[in-house]
């Protein structure tokens, strides 16, 4: 299984990805709920076409940045379906995620305060479950950007992809048992035991092409990854396909998934229809 350090695709052009959503969502009675759904700030200044929430009926709208600087949509859903719709163009690179194999492991004393939160664990990250295991695997091993690739091969690895083996409540410690998941459940998983060996670690989630990917490819949908801080910043890893991609285009960051749900409904709700697209 090739490895995430050791890749090399080829070089490429800069890009312009297409980059959207169709959600349809059915409520039995008038519902508050958060959609974050849209193009990170990070990359607003790559979007050629911006891509607004649509929303259908229309309802009011009121727009706020959240604990992590993710920007978010505040409504409520009338009863019956609302439908969620987003379309942007983004400037891509058309670099694959870097890799920076010299990157080292800062000590927890060094680490700026920010990033101090990303060490503890969180809803779907149980590190202290996980902590254990993760000394006696990872302890021996190379530091820094080495031991977190030791993790994503390893998660990548132990665990199986599989649409039909997940849930909503499916934790990093369930994952390591079961070894079957979907990609936030690798994520999850990556993440709690960077956290066991006091890496920051954070949970991403946005789109990701299968530009330079030979197919058969899979449906198109969301994408969840993660980042860990190194160095003097934060770097991207992926333990679902352990190999730099071109493309990765975030929506939002957190400490897990329940951070940076792309809707949360206060209230009863029934998904209708769901389609992404990324090219």
């Amino acid at each position: 299984m090739d490895s995430f350090q050791q890749a090399s695709p080829p070089p490429t052009q800069p890009l312009e990805i297409r980059v959207g959503f169709d959600v349809a969502l059915r409520f039995p009675a008038p519902t508050p709920m958060i959609v974050t759904l849209g193009v990170h700030a990070s990359r607003v200044a790559d979007l050629l076409e911006e891509d607004p929430l649509q929303v259908e009926p229309e309802v009011p709208l009121r727009l706020y940045v959240d604990s992590y600087g993710n920007h978010c949509h505040r409504l409520v859903a009338p009863a019956g379906v609302l439908r969620l719709r987003g379309s942007g163009l983004v400037a891509d690179s058309g670099r694959p995620d870097p890799v920076l194999p010299a990157l080292k492991q800062r000590p927890v004393e060094e680490l700026p305060e920010e990033a101090l939160l990303f060490l503890l664990a969180s809803r779907f990250c149980e590190s202290d479950l996980l902590s254990p295991m993760a000394w006696s695997r990872f302890e021996g091993g190379a530091g820094g950007w080495g031991r977190v690739q030791a993790i994503c091969d390893f998660v990548h690895e132990h665990v199986r992809f599989d649409y039909g083996r997940s849930s909503a409540t499916k934790t990093a410690l369930q994952t390591y048992e079961s070894r079957e998941g979907v990609c936030r459940d690798f994520a999850h998983l990556a993440i709690a035991l960077c956290r066991c060996m006091n890496i920051p670690a954070r949970y991403c989630t946005g789109y990701l092409s299968d530009i330079e990917v030979p197919p058969p490819h899979t449906a198109m949908d969301f994408h969840a990854w993660f980042e860990a801080y190194l160095g003097d910043g934060w770097h991207v890893f992926d333990p679902r396909n352990n190999t730099p991609r071109i493309g990765r285009i975030l929506i939002a960051r957190g400490r897990d998934a329940a951070d940076v749900a792309l809707t949360t409904t206060f209230g009863p709700s029934e998904l209708e229809s769901f389609e992404v697209w990324t090219a």
